[in-house]
């Protein structure tokens, strides 16, 4: 096992590579230029000195070439610099540092809620396939996929202050212990409930025709304890392969959940680079976001010969 890690992550290093070059080119080659953003925010004339915009440019090393610019930004990546702010000179890494732990505590607390709501009412809606339940489950599915944490988001706050006008705005973060923080939560796990919704009923109606199962019921197996023992861990294989489409789907929605709620994390601090043009920061959360998906992506391969032991052996076998 362990040498399969080492190999998917030397396998990842170069998809690393290709993301960060991608990235930096986009940044690179694309429109606003960061230094001359910050001059035209500046009051009066000092907006159009462009002896002293170059010389910002020269000490932040933005006038050399493209491929030499990125081999100095992978070589101060190699030693944990992140490098400045370009708005306001702060540490990269501090200001990842200080939004990554909000983050990562809403995603953490989006896939538990994904779990512990949508694999039961998968189970249930495949259960009852073809029933009003069935049906009644499977939209709501759709319906929830439907609809971006963008539109989501100020929808449910505004409809929150009109049922209870004396409830405060849930703006702000305070700890995933604050109640503050169940309408973010509950907007970011729209889309991965939807998805494991669907998945969970797909796999659950694939394993009800198994002869296992045809077995357990024959034998008068209450159908709670063949649903738990029987029908459940197959089903889970298929479930926890989506990780790292739900990892991509939250990392996206946070994006806008952040903004509208106020929580000062990742998604908030990405907007506001996008803003002001502050390519090290856009980069380092580019990187961490790739990070997370590979690290997700990684976790399905480990927990699937777990799950299917069939999986390990055709593994072994090549």
């Amino acid at each position: 096992m362990l040498r399969y890690v080492l190999t998917r992550f030397a396998i990842w290093i170069p998809s690393v590579l290709v993301v960060m070059l991608a990235v930096y080119a986009l940044a690179f080659y694309g429109a606003g230029d960061p230094i001359k953003l910050i001059f035209l925010r500046a009051p009066g004339d000092v907006a159009y000195n462009p002896q002293r915009i170059e010389a910002i440019r020269e000490s932040a090393g933005l006038n050399k070439p493209f491929i030499v610019q990125f081999g100095l930004y992978i070589w101060n990546l190699l030693h944990g610099q992140f490098g400045n702010s370009l708005t306001s000179g702060r540490s990269v890494w501090a200001m990842v540092s200080a939004a990554a732990p909000v983050s990562f505590q809403l995603a953490l607390c989006s896939i538990i809620l994904t779990a512990v709501v949508a694999i039961p009412l998968g189970m249930i809606a495949a259960l009852n396939q073809n029933s009003r339940i069935d049906y009644a489950i499977l939209g709501s599915a759709l319906f929830l996929w439907a609809i971006p944490a963008y539109v989501a988001g100020p929808l449910l706050m505004v409809g929150l202050i009109v049922l209870l006008p004396g409830a405060s705005v849930p703006y702000g973060w305070g700890g995933i212990f604050d109640v503050r923080i169940l309408l973010p939560l509950t907007v970011l796990s729209f889309q991965p409930i939807a998805l494991i919704v669907r998945q969970t009923r797909a796999a659950v109606i694939e394993v009800l025709s198994e002869d296992f199962v045809r077995t357990a019921r024959a034998k008068g197996v209450p159908e709670i304890i063949v649903a738990l023992r029987h029908i459940l861990r197959p089903v889970l294989t298929p479930v926890v392969t989506q990780l790292g489409l739900i990892m991509i789907t939250i990392v996206n929605g946070a994006i806008f959940v952040e903004l509208v709620f106020g929580l000062p994390g990742l998604g908030r601090l990405t907007v506001q680079a996008l803003i002001n043009s502050d390519y090290p920061v856009i980069l380092a959360i580019t990187l961490i976001g790739s990070f997370l998906v590979m690290v997700s992506n990684l976790l399905v391969d480990v927990l699937y010969p777990l799950l299917d032991p069939r999986a390990n052996d055709s593994r072994r076998s090549r």
